[in-house]
């Protein structure tokens, strides 16, 4: 991989040349390199809680394995599906510049790999750096296949924090002692809310607060007197977590792969699909103590939840024996203490701190003109029953759903980019997916009787290099809810937030359009709004959806269409010849 140099000392002139080179071309110093992965979907039988079972895994690991790179790098990983399921895998935050069919999501970017089928995802690294993830984009299959995306800056460039002695990441998940195919496959036939996880993990570790599960608990162990970067990843399905270490504060550095204005804080909000880099600098001498590391849910739905915490241990090495570790019996035990399970305003207060960083180096390029403007509501609702003679699980003997201005969307049985791009879309989607909601209402206040929602394909078809503007309301339909808005395809601006119903005379003069948070997921505020703006500059077809599963399952979706430019850096490139066929 890279580029080839002689090992011998027998060419002196070659090195010479190559040194000369670098030194008058320092692009090519900075050039990225080819990455080579293979992922082997397997079958791999693992215990947790006392209970084995079979899940499907990326080369037999849980979680699957770390990618790392440097912005600038290409990836090549290819994925073998040796499983009955079918799979994709999503990259997630890579904004895929060009590179579409490599997004993943299944019937929206590509097809699924089938059984005994394979894909090459391609794709280079652009402008970013930090942490991101990737996981399987179809049905619940992002239980067990998850792995951490590292992207590390190119060679020379510095973080613009203190260097850390060492980088962590620090997974976060969930645990069923079922299959989850058949938790969402039940869900779906009956209408009602599914069975909940039996635990979360860490690093796919339930820890010793669980039943039966003290030898399987994550373990950080650390110098007195360093600094260690800990990069979260949030992917759990259902859930959004506190985090926090006993103790311990934490500097927050980055989200979602982007650098923000450092600031402490004692514990985390994070939503499924977000990632966050903290400093956490360590006690000077030995504290002959250890100190959990907690995470557990915050709630803002009415629906039931896994109602439990997971916990790691922070262990310090001994200032006497710096190799070895004293048994945890023989120390003190420090429990941090996290807000309450509905604390909104602790989740609030920890968001309001975002800040790009917006310095020189690392600028935040807001979007100052608004070419084009969206007003979504996103919330639950209900379909009728589909079983004759039966009652279903859901309100009033209905069926959950949800939607995005009132439409649930219905995944079509090709993909959508395809469609797309071959000019195939009749029968499959059409483009008037409603700017704003057909049948307004006080969408935080007394529910409308009626909570019955539409099904279609409907997308939003944008030119390119269009400013968005897009302001998603959270409803009370069915009850208010936060809900984690992940968008494939680009990076997006929060520029303003807030609870109750936006209002469009008074809400915008309050944006903050010089140093906004810069995201791929975001968590709209339980009975609020919260507003983002992106520039459309990356052709393709890019799918919008929450990122708490069983929302997505119950089509709380929605996809982009963005138009080629005229240029041919701005045009989609032609699809693979390996490409998956449904």
């Amino acid at each position: 991989m890279g580029v080839f140099l002689p090992s011998s000392l027998a060419f002196p002139g070659v090195f010479l040349f190559l040194f000369i080179t670098l030194c008058l071309i320092p692009e090519l110093a900075l050039a990225g390199i080819t990455r080579h992965y293979k992922f082997d979907i397997v079958l791999k039988n693992v215990t947790r809680l006392c209970h084995n079972k079979s899940i499907v895994t990326v080369n037999g690991q849980f979680p699957g394995p770390r990618i790392v790179a440097r912005e600038g790098d290409s990836l090549l990983i290819k994925v073998v599906n040796h499983v009955p399921n079918n799979i994709s895998i999503h990259w997630h935050g890579i904004r895929q510049l060009q590179t579409g069919w490599a997004d993943g999501p299944a019937y929206v970017t590509q097809c699924p790999i089938q059984t005994s089928q394979s894909y090459v995802y391609n794709f280079t690294i652009v402008g970013q750096r930090g942490t991101l993830f990737w996981h399987a984009h179809i049905s619940w299959l992002r239980s067990t296949v998850y792995g951490p995306l590292i992207i590390l800056p190119k060679r020379g460039i510095l973080y613009p924090f203190p260097k850390p002695h060492k980088e962590v990441p620090i997974i976060f998940g969930e645990w069923w002692n079922v299959d989850t195919e058949a938790v969402i496959t039940q869900a779906m036939q009956t209408g009602g809310g599914p069975n909940v996880s039996d635990a979360y993990t860490i690093n796919g570790l339930p820890g010793l607060l669980y039943n039966c599960s003290a030898k399987d608990t994550f373990k950080l162990k650390v110098k007195p007197g360093k600094t260690y970067l800990l990069r979260l990843i949030n992917a759990a399905l259902n859930d959004e977590l506190f985090f926090s270490i006993a103790n311990h504060s934490l500097t927050v550095v980055e989200t979602d792969a982007v650098y923000v204005k450092p600031f402490e804080t004692n514990t985390i909000v994070i939503t499924p699909g977000q990632t966050t880099n903290v400093l956490l600098n360590t006690k000077a001498k030995f504290p002959n103590a250890t100190f959990f590391m907690a995470a557990r849910p915050y709630v803002t739905g009415l629906g039931t939840f896994d109602n439990s915490t997971v916990a790691g241990i922070l262990e310090y090495e001994s200032d006497e024996f710096p190799h070895k570790t004293l048994s945890i019996r023989k120390l003190s035990l420090f429990k941090p203490v996290l807000p309450p399970l509905n604390d909104t305003s602790s989740a609030t207060n920890f968001s309001n701190k975002l800040r790009s960083l917006a310095s020189a180096q690392f600028p935040a390029n807001v979007p100052q003109k608004v070419d084009k403007r969206f007003f979504f509501t996103v919330g639950l609702g209900t379909i009728p029953c589909q079983h004759n003679n039966q009652t279903c699980q859901g309100p009033n003997g209905t069926m959950f759903s949800a939607s995005v201005n009132n439409i649930s969307f219905a995944l079509p049985s090709t993909a959508l980019l395809q469609a797309h791009f071959f000019g195939q879309s009749k029968g499959v989607y059409s483009p008037d997916f409603p700017n704003s909601p057909i049948f307004p209402f006080n969408y935080t206040g007394t529910p409308p009787n009626n909570t019955k929602v539409s099904n279609g394909t409907k997308l939003v078809v944008l030119p390119f290099n269009t400013c968005v503007e897009l302001v998603m309301q959270d409803t009370s339909i069915l009850g208010a809810e936060s809900h984690p808005l992940h968008l494939h395809g680009f990076n997006f601006f929060v520029v303003g937030q807030g609870f109750g119903n936006f209002d469009p005379n008074n809400d915008p003069a309050k944006f903050n359009l010089d140093d906004p948070v810069e995201r791929n997921t975001v968590g709209i505020p339980s009975g609020g709004w919260v507003a983002i703006r992106f520039l459309a500059d990356n052709p393709g077809v890019w799918f919008m959806h929450c990122h708490l599963e069983i929302h997505t399952s119950w089509g709380l979706r929605m996809a982009w269409v963005v138009l080629d430019g005229k240029l041919p850096n701005q045009k989609l490139l032609p699809p693979p010849a390996d490409l998956p066929k449904c």
